[in-house]
């Protein structure tokens, strides 16, 4: 699975999970494209859950587009990924220090409020906790 989806005009949620195909990398990688042209300084928050290594056909296709995929990534300025595999948000990090104009970070799956705080600057909303006691008469 490879969902791109675009959360507001400036920035892209792309979420990966389980074994990629060709035709999943192929409609995935036109969907990156289509919905980051336009964006500058945009902001991207991936998130890789049950990942599992793409096929053969499907990297190939990523490598056939990645002249494209370089030239849409100098759209975005802050990306944060979601992952609990730590070989994977260490890759993630060594990517972002090669990458100019693109900063990336890593966050364990379950710390989206503090990848959410980290790309927008902004925390992200947080729900109270209901206290039944705070309803008691006096």
């Amino acid at each position: 699975m490879l969902l791109v989806h675009k959360a507001n005009s400036n920035r892209l949620d792309i979420e990966i999970g389980g074994p990629l195909d060709a035709d999943m990398m192929k409609f995935g990688l036109e969907d990156f494209f289509q919905e980051s042209e336009g964006m500058s300084d945009a902001q991207m928050m991936i998130k890789i859950a049950d990942f599992a290594m793409p096929t053969f056909a499907a990297v190939m296709i990523e490598m056939a587009r990645l002249p494209a995929l370089f030239t849409a990534m100098r759209r975005f300025e802050k990306c944060a990924v979601l992952t609990d595999a730590k070989w994977m948000q260490k890759a993630a990090q060594i990517e972002g220090a090669l990458m100019p104009g693109l900063e990336i970070k890593a966050f364990d799956i379950g710390d989206a409020p503090a990848a959410e705080t980290w790309l927008t600057g902004t925390p992200a909303p947080v729900e109270e906790e209901y206290d039944p006691m705070d309803n008691m008469p006096v």
